[in-house]
């Protein structure tokens, strides 16, 4: 029997070519996760929360009202923006606490 014929060496290459796409996305989205993670460790050690995702939902809540009572603010909503970014800042205080 004949081990190294024709379709056995296109069968070779195409595996090789396979198994370099994998290991490309493999290292492309493991350095993405890995960055991702230290980009969440970094931004909850300064803040001074876990890195749960309920206290990264509370951030972004907070955040978020805080943003809409700024934007109150510059359509010329006083009262609105006033309660929007005293719930914000009562939400994240209460976070970081």
């Amino acid at each position: 029997m004949q081990t190294n014929g024709f379709f056995d060496e296109i069968g070779q290459t195409i595996g090789e070519a396979i198994r370099v796409v994998v290991e490309f996305l493999l290292g492309i989205f493991t350095n993405f996760f890995a960055a991702f993670g230290d980009f969440i460790d970094g931004l909850t050690r300064s803040l001074g929360i876990n890195d749960s995702f309920f206290s990264i939902g509370v951030l972004v809540i907070g955040l978020l009202i805080l943003w809409g009572g700024l934007r109150a603010f510059l359509r010329g909503s006083l009262i609105g923006g006033i309660v929007r970014t005293v719930l914000g800042l009562f939400i994240l205080s209460w976070l970081m606490m």
